[in-house]
């Protein structure tokens, strides 16, 4: 326990400074691992593009996460089959940069995984040796690969406002393909327009009809609208009390089901983290391997239980409703 968690309650604080109460001097709220459903693989941080609000800040640049080999994910493939774990995820970054990713996603699906790949379905995707690996992988194991692709808003304006210019056009050539060859593929939005859901949705609705692709609009797992995050929102911490006071169960946060895995650049070794939404704090990495992580403790975990110390644990899980799995 830190020496701040022993203060008395009433001492100054900042918002998510202290790990076990929150700025008011309430017990802040953890969330248990119920089991390890989605594991992600988070393949390093360079994008072929800079979007205007990246939460992790990929770039052609950015190599603070660095690249992770398929020889690094395998232990950790073994151990979440070991764990009865459903689903594996590949974020990024861009996930078709890094030059292992064909043998990663085989590696998954060979091993009974759901697998999920998040892509802006770009240029790196459209490569001849990458849509070759992808055709044979989905033909392989149909019905297990779903491609979920970032598309900020159903107008070429808005999307390129977030993306940059002539970003629309190559991204919708990647969708098509992807259709035309029957992959399972998804959306995902933004919710940083202002826009009514059911306004969004009708606007997705009519692009995906326009299009022919096989995505249901108002599936929820097809289809997903993000809500925004930023480090400077000024956001309520959860305490103990916001379960009741939110009518929400510690189970419907993102961490009570997912755990990622990155490797930093100059580090030794991969580490396990609670979610995909904490990549660059230092603070919540939990070990270097899935066991290690489920027995964390001090600083932000009790027992491999994670403390919601961060803004993004407040505005995206608990008070968002949002989960990238």
């Amino acid at each position: 326990m830190s020496l701040a968690s022993t203060a008395p309650r009433t001492l100054a604080r900042k918002k998510f400074e202290d790990p076990d109460w929150t700025a008011s001097g309430e017990p802040r709220a953890a969330v248990s691992l119920d089991g390890l459903q989605t594991l992600w693989i988070n393949t390093g941080t360079f994008c072929n593009i800079t979007c205007r609000n990246c939460y992790i800040e990929s770039s052609p640049s950015n190599d603070r996460l660095i690249y992770l080999t398929a020889a690094e994910v395998q232990p950790f493939l073994q151990e979440a089959d070991a764990l009865g774990t459903r689903e594996i995820g590949f974020t990024g970054g861009e996930p078709f940069l890094n030059p292992d990713i064909l043998d990663m996603l085989a590696d998954g699906l060979a091993r009974g995984f759901e697998v999920l790949v998040l892509t802006n379905a770009m240029l790196p995707m459209q490569r001849p040796r990458l849509k070759l690996g992808l055709e044979q992988l989905n033909e392989t194991y149909k019905g297990k690969l779903t491609l979920r692709v970032s598309l900020d808003h159903y107008t070429r304006a808005l999307h390129e406002t977030e993306r940059g210019p002539r970003t629309w056009e190559i991204t919708l050539q990647g969708m098509d393909w992807l259709s035309a060859l029957g992959f399972q593929i998804a959306i995902a939005g933004r919710t940083c327009w202002g826009e009514d859901e059911v306004d969004a949705r009708a606007g997705y609705a009519a692009l995906i009809k326009e299009h022919g692709w096989h995505i249901e609009p108002n599936d929820v797992a097809q289809f997903m609208l993000f809500p925004e995050m930023d480090g400077t929102d000024d956001v309520p911490e959860i305490t103990t009390r916001c379960w009741d006071i939110l009518n929400r169960s510690p189970s419907e946060v993102m961490c009570s089901s997912t755990r990622m895995i990155v490797k930093r650049k100059g580090a030794a070794a991969p580490v396990v983290l609670p979610c995909t939404l904490l990549p660059y704090d230092t603070a919540f990495e939990m070990g270097t391997t899935l066991t290690a992580a489920a027995e964390a403790n001090g600083g932000m975990f009790t027992n491999g239980a994670v403390k919601l110390c961060h803004s993004h644990c407040a505005k995206f899980c608990v008070l968002g409703g949002g989960s990238c799995s």
